[in-house]
């Protein structure tokens, strides 16, 4: 890793830094709708609403397993979706200082594939997958 350096500016074009900033806003929006929904669904409805008992209590102990697993699993839905909103706002602002597309790692150009792919990407392909293997932090 190279760091303590500046990260050079991009090589791509304003019309590809531009197409990328709609892509990332487009998936920024769709987030922010999720991760409301899921919040809602998750802390805003009990028991009760979600299935028109009576009672907030479930008739049987399984049920209330289920019920705190499926909103476990919703607020880990929720902070993946928080972590990916941090890192398109991240990519948004390499966009404003125009170092969109620079490898935070390595600082070489991250591949047009791996951008149209993932937008908020910050590691070049090969960094991410030495990453993924442990051989480098």
């Amino acid at each position: 890793m190279e760091e303590g350096r500046k990260l050079p500016k991009t090589k791509l074009t304003k019309k590809q830094l531009r197409e990328f900033k709609h892509l990332l806003l487009a998936k920024r929006r769709e987030l922010v709708g999720d991760v409301g929904n899921l919040t809602d669904e998750a802390l805003g409805r009990n028991r009760r609403d979600a299935t028109g008992d009576l009672s907030a209590m479930p008739i049987h102990m399984a049920d209330l397993g289920s019920d705190n697993w499926e909103q476990e699993f919703t607020l880990g839905l929720i902070d993946s979706g928080r972590k990916m909103l941090r890192e398109i706002d991240e990519a948004l602002a390499r966009i404003e200082n125009r170092t969109y597309g620079i490898c935070l790692a390595t600082h070489t150009p991250i591949s047009l594939e791996r951008l149209q792919a993932q937008p908020w990407a910050k590691h070049c392909i090969e960094y991410a997958r030495a990453r993924e293997a442990g051989r480098v932090s």
